[in-house]
């Protein structure tokens, strides 16, 4: 861990003359500690898989082994979309264990979440220090649930940033001002990436990336509907879910060397393909990734959480869009 004069070493650094100028000879990613892998691109919030009332470890680390065939540069887990708040402590170690261990030697950066439903920090802290112990390469953390005070919010990740050498992502939702982000930014030596989700991310990017001088990652979430836009807007990163994921990483792929049109037509895919009902329920089963009789735990308020739900002519449309429109794309 960094000594307080570590710290402010750095950033003395970073403000001189010399320290700007490497500064911006070196690529962003760069600058991260505790992680060879870049922090930014394609972040899919992975899903989590249940076989009957039991955590389907087999099916979540296929999931891990899915999105690294497919050349996605990260993968979190649990988090809103993995219905984070439903799992057992035991459930919350045993998937992170999996997920760590699927991902040994691949490129994929593994990423789990932290938070802890009752909003403790010391348990927040022992779910990160499990994932330093494992081999992640960052962790991930909403704030403490429903808690509105700004400094305690910053005081809350200021202790959390100091559990592990690991990088953090920092999540946002609700009324989470950018002057709180900043402040944390300066005086969070781990925290590298935010992935904003409070007020509306379209128009707190640009701000975002130049309080920071481009040097803290803003990543998406909320589905990555708008991801074009995003990467037009300067967003280093995106947190779809996983069952085209590929498809979102070619997207990003395209458009970063410079081929837009063709990003455009790419993700135009993934949209097309998502408005057939019922599809992101299925596709990692159609898709071998998970099994027909895979269930997956929602966030309270978000369903059932029982899926598939589709019917044999749901499920039949669902693969032959897959066969027959998308095939030549995918690459998991």
């Amino acid at each position: 861990m960094l000594s307080t004069s570590d710290v402010w070493g750095r950033r003395a650094f970073l403000k001189s003359t010399a320290g700007m100028a490497l500064a911006s000879a070196l690529p962003m990613n760069a600058w991260h500690g505790g992680s060879a892998k870049p922090l930014n691109g394609l972040f899919p919030i992975g899903q989590t898989p249940f076989k009957g009332d039991k955590l389907d470890l087999d099916c979540l680390a296929a999931e891990v082994s899915f999105v690294n065939r497919g050349r996605v540069h990260g993968f979190a887990w649990p988090q809103i979309a993995s219905g984070w708040s439903t799992l057992s402590e035991t459930e919350r170690m045993d998937g992170a264990e999996a997920i760590v261990s699927a991902g040994k030697g691949g490129k994929t950066a593994l990423v789990i979440g932290v938070q802890d439903k009752a909003g403790s920090v010391e348990q927040a802290a022992k779910y990160a220090k499990h994932a330093a112990k494992l081999g992640a390469d960052a962790i991930i953390s909403l704030p403490p649930p429903d808690v509105t005070d700004a400094r305690t919010i910053i005081d809350y990740y200021q202790k959390l940033g100091m559990a592990t050498d690991l990088p953090m992502f920092v999540q946002t939702i609700g009324d989470f001002s950018i002057d709180s982000i900043v402040e944390m930014f300066r005086t969070i030596p781990t925290m590298k990436v935010v992935k904003d989700e409070a007020g509306n991310p379209l128009e707190r990017v640009r701000t975002i990336r130049e309080r920071t001088a481009n040097k803290l990652e803003v990543f998406s979430g909320k589905g990555v509907r708008t991801m074009i836009e995003e990467m037009e807007l300067g967003f280093t990163g995106h947190c779809p879910t996983t069952g085209l994921a590929d498809l979102y990483q070619s997207a990003w792929d395209l458009w970063h060397t410079g081929k837009r049109a063709e990003a455009f037509d790419m993700f135009g895919r993934v949209l097309a393909f998502d408005s057939i009902p019922g599809s992101g329920s299925y596709v990692l089963v159609a898709r071998g990734v998970f099994k027909e009789a895979t269930t997956y735990r929602s966030m309270p308020g978000m369903g059932d959480g029982h899926a598939p739900k589709l019917d044999e002519a749901g499920k039949k449309l669902v693969r032959e869009a897959l066969d027959g429109y998308l095939k030549p794309y995918l690459r998991g």
